[in-house]
């Protein structure tokens, strides 16, 4: 159980970066680390303190390892306050910023800035300390938009800006020039024909991999492997950039804003093949993945994606069922632990799921509706399980249950959808702050999972296909071992 801040021992947790190799080899880690030791012993009146060091890393976001070690040890009520250099070693992104800021309030924890001088208790100082973390966004944003404009520049001059070399080519640095590599480009030029001949990069995939093909990885060939030589001009001689904007959650540019370099580098297929492959691709809609595309699909699995093992925490796989006498086919959903005998969790279909959603769902808003009768998270437990599709369920977890109850009792009346932030009708159910910090590391590592899959699918300069493999196995791995932890 957490001690409350105002019975806790004074103990700090002085947190200090850089973003360079140069600085950390200058000499700013040391001042920074001289300084906050002489600031926590004059200025807050304790020895007591704990330094977390980030070297190398940059300030736009905080997937940082210190700071990670940092927030983990606040949750649990180690320290009172945070003491930082400036307020933009926590981070130049103001919504990182605001969660953290935010966090450490609930928590009773102070932070300080040694150098701002914000004393974060009073209104004015904790404005003052927002208003200068909003100028340090603006600086990184205008400092991001003149490395664009540099690049985008550079390529309009056919300069490439780096990233990985497609397969098939030879990149010379110095005189930075493209070559065709004729070994991988005789490959190129068979998934060209196949893919034309057939309309399947499934085909062309199995093809290549039965002919005894392999990537320059090593690797076999995949779908998205082949799908990414069909779809890129580059390899009709036309350099492409500036098609996505940002890196995170990307979205595709307009096309007048594309730039497009013809006759760049020596082509391997003609513009002639690239055309007809591209009319394949926008026809074929089962094989065009570019973003913004629907897909069709025989067989929809609405559960898809969302239904997860309750034994083991992995992510069930969906398959179609066994068409019934009427024509339907159901879903089935299984545990991919299964196969390996690890879990032993039976198979369950979108029948039973379906059923069970619907009348959780319903007894969710029947709860809103007469929560003013409703005390405590066991009254809202026995709400919510209601009617005979719970029978079987012994009990909903308690974080879960909490976080829901504490939901509710935001709401100004129970005929309300509004909140009453600054005055909850309820007193807040306790939630486990190690699973709290689980659930918030799970959903971070599930969506650097999706940024490292756009990056190298639809980046104009994909990382390789080695690397994608060892931080996509190193990503899910993290997720597993949380999903074990809860």
């Amino acid at each position: 159980m957490n001690v409350p801040a105002s019975e806790r021992i004074t103990k700090v947790a002085i947190y200090i970066r850089v973003s360079t190799t140069y600085q950390i080899d200058k000499d700013s880690l040391p001042m920074q680390r001289k300084d906050l030791v002489a600031y926590c012993s004059l200025i807050l009146g304790t020895d007591n303190y704990e330094i977390f060091e980030d070297a190398g890393y940059s300030g736009k976001n905080t997937d940082r390892p210190a700071f990670q070690e940092t927030m983990t040890r606040i949750r649990v009520g180690e320290f009172t306050h945070v003491l930082v250099w400036k307020i933009d070693r926590i981070s130049r992104n103001l919504l990182d910023f605001a969660e953290m800021y935010e966090e450490l309030q609930s928590l009773r924890v102070t932070f300080v800035s040694k150098n701002e001088q914000f004393d974060t208790s009073t209104a004015i100082g904790e404005a003052m300390l927002k208003i200068i973390l909003v100028f340090a966004e603006l600086e990184r944003n205008m400092t991001s938009e003149r490395v664009t404009a540099t690049m985008i520049a550079r390529a309009n001059n056919g300069q490439w800006n780096g990233g990985r070399i497609p397969y098939g080519y030879d990149y010379d640095p110095d005189t930075d020039t493209f070559s065709i590599r004729e070994g991988e480009a005789a490959v190129c030029r068979i998934l060209k024909d196949d893919y034309i001949k057939n309309k399947s990069t499934l085909h062309t995939t199995n093809l290549l991999n039965d002919s005894g093909f392999k990537h320059r990885s090593g690797a076999d060939w995949s779908t998205t492997t082949v799908w990414k030589i069909i779809s890129s001009p580059f390899y009709a001689g036309i350099y492409r950039y500036n098609r996505y904007k940002g890196t995170e959650n990307r979205t595709v540019n307009p096309e007048d804003e594309w730039v497009m370099v013809p006759d760049h580098h020596p082509a391997i297929f003609t513009m002639d093949e690239y055309e007809t492959m591209t009319a394949i691709r926008t026809g074929n809609m089962r094989n065009f993945n570019a973003p913004g595309k629907q897909i069709r699909t025989a067989n929809i699995h609405i559960f898809s994606g969302i239904a997860y093992c309750g034994k083991c925490g992995k992510r069930m796989t969906s398959t179609p069922g066994k068409k019934q006498s009427d024509g339907y086919r159901a879903s089935v959903y299984t545990c991919p632990g299964r196969k390996s005998s690890t879990c032993d969790n039976p198979a369950v279909n979108d029948i039973v799921i379906g059923e069970f959603a619907i009348n959780y769902i319903l007894n969710m808003l029947n709860a809103k509706k007469k929560f003013s009768s409703i005390d405590t998270p066991e009254d809202l437990q026995k709400s919510l399980l209601t009617g005979s599709s719970f029978y079987e369920i012994d009990h909903i977890e308690q974080d879960g249950l909490n976080d829901f109850f504490n939901l509710l009792s935001r709401y100004k009346s129970d005929d309300s959808y509004v909140f009453s932030v600054k005055k909850p009708r309820k007193k807040k159910a306790s939630i486990s702050p190690e699973l709290s910090s689980l659930r918030k590391d799970k959903e971070k590592q599930e969506r650097a999972l999706k940024r490292l899959q756009d990056l190298y699918l639809y980046s104009d300069n994909p990382i390789s296909e080695k690397d994608y493999i060892l931080r996509k196995r190193e990503i899910t791995m993290r997720i597993e071992d949380i999903n074990n932890q809860m």
